[in-house]
């Protein structure tokens, strides 16, 4: 097995607050994808006073091997009081920036869409200068519930191409990377001054030019924040880990993803998906867009 390096190692938290945001979650019956996937990262972020919103879960309809949510339960009906719950936890948090995610939800015949509209119409009710940012499925290739999540005016529209093509059968075999790049092409088409983001795992046994074309790709769909960051396996039962990537290596991709056009790259060991995620709103200061 190989052995975990030291630049993976994360600080302990100061747990009185990672205790306060855990209370309001409990409190309000809410999933969070720090708990459910096991992030690394959940002690600074909840000790930040912040956490990914994970609706409609914890089950999850797909099997993907390199994820810690569970897929094993059939999920339940969707709960109409999940909005307004959340959006109590984002005035009680007091968070100036939002991501909310879900989990696939494949057995709906919109992915899950008018939930995700209901979540951005509850938060901006009770915090309408929260931004926004949200971290949806691939919804089965279906546009017109992309078009109905677009219509509720997400700041941020983020979906995760997570690994390179030759590794989706292994990784990710119920996804499809072309439908994902058409997703992130279509947001834009349907919401031009809508920010998209995207982020992969390295680690799975990629290889640094194949990570560069996932990143030409990206570009090609107009596609504004990338996030790269070190998969890590969350137990002996999901995929092992092929290598460490050394932060140099992370250093030259966020480098390489500045100069061809990204407008924000977030990349290092230890980066996720929403790490920093409320970093966007400089970025919409920089780059102000109608």
């Amino acid at each position: 097995m190989t052995v975990k390096p030291e630049w993976l190692r994360v600080k302990a938290p100061q747990w009185e607050r990672v205790g306060n945001v855990k209370g309001i979650l409990r409190d309000l019956g809410l999933n969070t994808v720090c708990e459910e996937a096991s992030c690394p990262n959940i002690g600074e972020c909840f000790n930040a006073g912040t956490a990914t919103f994970l609706i409609m879960g914890p089950a999850c309809t797909r099997a993907c091997p390199y994820c810690d949510i569970d897929f094993e339960k059939k999920p339940k009906s969707l709960d109409p009081t999940e909005p307004t719950r959340l959006a109590e936890a984002v005035r009680r948090m007091n968070l100036n920036h939002v991501v909310i995610t879900s989990v696939n939800r494949d057995d709906l015949p919109d992915g899950g869409a008018s939930q995700f509209v209901g979540c951005i119409e509850a938060v901006r009710s009770v915090s309408p200068k929260t931004t926004i940012e949200v971290l949806i499925p691939d919804l089965c290739g279906n546009w017109e519930a992309l078009a109905v999540i677009l219509s509720a005016r997400p700041e941020v529209l983020n979906h995760n191409t997570e690994t390179v093509p030759r590794l989706y059968r292994r990784v990710r075999p119920q996804g499809s990377y072309d439908r994902s790049l058409a997703l992130l092409q279509q947001a834009k088409t349907l919401s031009p001054t809508i920010y998209t983001k995207s982020g992969i795992m390295v680690g799975l046994g990629e290889t640094a030019a194949e990570v560069q074309q996932v990143m030409q790709d990206l570009r090609q769909v107009d596609c504004d924040i990338l996030t790269i960051g070190q998969y890590l396996q969350p137990s002996q039962k999901h995929l092992g880990v092929q290598d460490f990537v050394p932060p140099e290596q992370f250093d030259a991709w966020r480098q390489l993803g500045e100069s061809i056009g990204f407008l924000q790259v977030v990349a290092s060991p230890l980066t996720r998906s929403s790490y920093h995620a409320e970093q966007v709103r400089t970025l919409m200061q920089q780059y102000p867009r109608g």
